[in-house]
């Protein structure tokens, strides 16, 4: 039987600078020019005034766990070795939300409001933004 490769992102001309970033070990995220409020996940317009004035700008990658589960079986042939693992929703110090792995840690000692920080990991072309605890 092939080995099963684990899915990559597919990005689009919404995504596409979010993905070069990553590449780049930048966690870019977009900021609207008119009411200053940060963005993520892509858009075209400002999704608190609807401005078409949306940006992008690097985030600085720290933030806090908001919620978090922990998978204890992989989902799907490509991840029954990583098991267990955890999947959370990271809210950034920026103020917007992104689900990530956290890894670097016992699954067992991952807790909401844990600081974190982001690093990237490379999986084929791309490099995936994941998560660690942040060690001052």
């Amino acid at each position: 039987m092939a080995e099963q490769k684990k899915p990559v992102p597919i990005p689009d001309g919404d995504s596409h600078v979010f993905w070069q970033g990553c590449k780049e070990n930048k966690l870019l995220i977009q900021q609207c020019k008119n009411c200053s409020k940060h963005i993520f996940y892509p858009r075209i317009l400002c999704p608190h005034c609807f401005s078409e004035k949306v940006e992008w700008v690097e985030s600085t990658g720290k933030g806090k766990i908001y919620s978090y589960t922990i998978a204890r079986r992989g989902g799907g042939p490509a991840f029954k070795d990583d098991s267990p693992y955890a999947v959370a929703l990271i809210e950034l110090d920026e103020g917007v939300r992104m689900f990530s792995n956290i890894i670097n840690i016992d699954v067992e000692k991952v807790k909401c409001d844990l600081p974190v920080e982001v690093v990237f990991e490379e999986q084929g072309d791309f490099s995936l933004p994941k998560f660690q605890p942040l060690f001052d």
